[in-house]
């Protein structure tokens, strides 16, 4: 068995006012892997410093496909995947500790949902996301479940462009304490952000055969923002509930109406190709 029971994982690009907290928050790990895809800002310098293994790539083939080869390096028995502006906090650390720890031991680890009463291989983690300055505690943003933490030869990440998942084979189970998104300080942030990933995702959603068009993009906003409003209570969160409600309708639009244009494009093309 690997001496190592414990790898960490983080992809990063320009995140040197992140990366010493997000490594920090899970020094408990044997081993801590970041690859950087083209940083310009003391990322990778800062890594190296905390103990890291840094690994430096030339080219963005996506979110998923990074993280893939992120995984690839990692020795441990277990693998933890983080972005570089969370933190693992002090509750989940010990989750963490104890399912590793309980594993690598040959008991049953602990957790609050569990297959069939089968050794988990993967564990959800619950996650805690901030909005312009603000933990939202409602809408669609929490509880956000996401799987992370994972035994190694039995996960890989699906090849998305961005919101990639992380698949595994077997069964899963949830630990208790949060895991912190300290996303989007500034509406700007958010909006940049909202652009760069409706990009990649619609991308993803044509490469996939969906659909998409103005009145696609119109329907699945309209419900978005009831879904996140109103159905999952996003008014509790206060102004920037509302304002939260608005970004992820706004994102969906942008998103379905890109969808449309890309696959109009790529007919167009079909169709100048075939005549030529």
């Amino acid at each position: 068995m690997s001496s190592v029971t414990l790898s960490v994982i983080v992809i990063t690009r320009n995140e040197a006012h992140n990366i010493a907290g997000c490594l920090g928050s899970v020094a408990f790990a044997d081993e801590w892997v970041v690859v950087d895809s083209g940083s310009t800002d003391g990322t990778r310098e800062i890594a190296q410093q905390f103990g890291a293994r840094v690994v430096a790539t030339d080219d963005w083939p996506g979110f998923g496909a990074q993280k893939n080869r992120a995984l690839a390096q990692a020795r441990g028995r277990w693998v933890l995947s983080i972005d570089a502006d969370e933190r693992v906090s002090d509750e989940l650390a010990q989750s963490i500790r104890r399912a590793v720890a309980a594993d690598t031991s040959g008991q049953q680890a602990h957790a609050s949902t569990q297959q069939g009463g089968a050794q988990p291989v993967g564990y959800e983690l619950s996650r805690l996301s901030s909005f312009c300055g603000q933990w939202m505690r409602h809408g669609d943003w929490y509880p956000d479940r996401v799987l992370r933490l994972f035994r190694r030869e039995a996960g890989r990440f699906s090849n998305d462009m961005v919101h990639e998942r992380l698949i595994v084979d077997g069964p899963t189970a949830r630990l208790s304490g949060e895991l912190l998104h300290d996303t989007m300080p500034t509406l700007d942030d958010a909006i940049d952000k909202m652009n760069r990933y409706t990009s990649g995702r619609a991308l993803d959603k044509v490469r996939a055969g969906k659909a998409g068009g103005l009145a696609s993009a119109l329907s699945h906003a309209a419900w978005a923002f009831v879904r996140c409003y109103f159905l999952h209570r996003g008014f509790l969160d206060g102004r920037l509930g509302f304002v939260l409600a608005v970004y992820v309708a706004e994102g969906t639009y942008y998103r379905y109406l890109k969808m449309g244009l890309l696959a109009n494009a790529a007919a167009v093309n079909q169709a100048v190709n075939s005549g030529s």
